[in-house]
């Protein structure tokens, strides 16, 4: 069987080539922000917060980025627009969320963190 072709290193800015998402010295990396990051129960997306979030994208339908550029398209994340960083109550301020697309959320947390969900530096 052919070997997989190889291709960047999922890390911005990273030069190195692989045949996973990450190289060799990424990948550690990666591991070390997984383990210290905790599940997503533990960040807080509970119950309580699928239920917040469903009644939220109810009463914000729309991508707030999308509707800026004059689209409409079906708003499937609920954002927090600043990052709580452990923070409960900024994590709960509905004034700090807004509903996105999962493009424009894919695309502001690349900005924000240096890749998906990878806030290491």
């Amino acid at each position: 069987m052919p070997s997989k072709p190889m291709k960047p290193c999922n890390k911005i800015g990273c030069p190195n080539l692989t045949t996973e998402r990450y190289c060799e010295q990424h990948k550690q990396e990666e591991r070390r922000y997984d383990r210290g990051r905790g599940s997503a129960s533990q960040r807080g997306y509970d119950a309580k917060w699928r239920k917040a979030r469903l009644r939220f994208l109810r009463q914000n339908p729309l991508c707030v980025h999308c509707l800026d550029e004059d689209e409409i398209t079906p708003a499937t994340v609920v954002d927090h627009i600043q990052a709580y960083k452990g923070d409960r109550k900024l994590f709960w301020d509905e004034d700090n969320w807004q509903a996105l697309c999962k493009m424009h959320h894919d695309i502001k947390t690349a900005k924000e963190d240096g890749g998906f969900g990878n806030a290491i530096t």
